[in-house]
């Protein structure tokens, strides 16, 4: 009888990360995607880093760390990001917005859209693409009619491997969290795919929506207005000025009286707070921009904003 293989390829982890190697983690996080890792957040951190140590089978934390400052390879510092990240979400998650898109937000489209205008939505921090197919459905639900004009959703994420299962459109298990049947039955096709029972998106849905990969503290490449933007649970990891810059160039790219949408426990610090006017629960709309339009970018000329 062979003997069975044990497992001996992988490297030992060593189990802490020092000060001196989280100071670099922290210091990372926050250049590359403005998160910010309190001292509190090691154990968090060393159990979601120890993953891609062990897929890079890496012994420590401070070679891990010296591929990601040297690296020019960028997929290891989304793979970086991602782990740090929680991409938990679900359908029509905080439904008094998608309520107050359908009774208070729809007929401002169709009336911007009656005058030959264009009506652009950005779901900023779109995770596994709940949230701008929830919208879409919304809109399908509400106003179909508006699916037939110049009207645009464009969802974004740091994380390409979440982006990848958003564009699938396939969801299964407690990613299908937040729909009923009645949704279910209109907007999706239910068929086993890998021995689970999975929900796929259909075609009209589908294509109200663009992905796209983008980093949300790095130079945007759009500058046309949108009429709305959902930014929700993903400004608490930011810090206030992080925060503030943000929210700054949310209300410059906002049509004036545009919305914004934050998740439950978000609010504008008082930095911001003249920018805007709340217009119901972590709802918000812009007074005015706080500079001049910038010129066209590359998601113009894909016809995205």
């Amino acid at each position: 009888m062979k003997e069975l293989s044990t497992i001996t390829e992988r490297p030992e982890i060593a189990n802490a990360i020092s000060n001196h190697a989280f100071s670099r983690i922290a210091e990372i996080a926050e250049r590359e995607a403005g998160i910010v890792l309190a001292p509190s957040k090691v154990s968090m951190v060393t159990s979601r880093l120890t993953r891609r140590l062990r897929a890079l089978k890496l012994s420590s934390f401070e070679e891990y760390l010296n591929i990601l400052e040297t690296s020019q390879d960028r997929a290891e510092l989304d793979s970086f990001v991602s782990a740090l990240t929680t991409n938990v979400s679900h359908f029509f998650r905080e439904n008094h917005h998608f309520e107050y898109l359908a009774t208070t937000m729809l007929p401002k489209f169709k009336q911007k859209l009656s005058k030959g205008g264009k009506v652009r939505i950005w779901s900023a921090g779109c995770s596994n693409g709940q949230e701008p197919y929830s919208i879409a459905m919304t809109i399908l639900k509400g106003a179909p009619e508006l699916t037939k004009e110049d009207l645009k959703i464009l969802a974004t994420d740091i994380d390409p491997e979440v982006l990848s299962r958003a564009q699938s459109g396939q969801y299964f298990g407690s990613l299908t969290t937040g729909l009923t049947n009645e949704t279910i039955t209109r907007f999706f096709t239910r068929s086993p795919l890998n021995g689970e029972d999975t929900l796929t998106i259909k075609p009209e849905v589908k294509k109200l929506v663009a992905f796209r990969q983008l980093n949300l503290h790095a130079p945007w490449p759009m500058h046309g207005k949108f009429d709305a933007i959902f930014c929700r649970n993903v400004v608490i990891y930011f810090d206030e000025q992080t925060q503030t810059r943000l929210f700054k160039r949310f209300a410059n790219i906002l049509e004036t009286g545009g919305w914004l949408m934050l998740g439950h426990s978000e609010r504008l610090n008082e930095d911001v707070a003249p920018l805007f006017e709340n217009s119901g629960v972590t709802t918000y709309q812009t007074l005015h921009p706080t500079s001049p339009s910038a010129p066209i970018g590359a998601y113009e000329s894909k016809g995205l904003v």
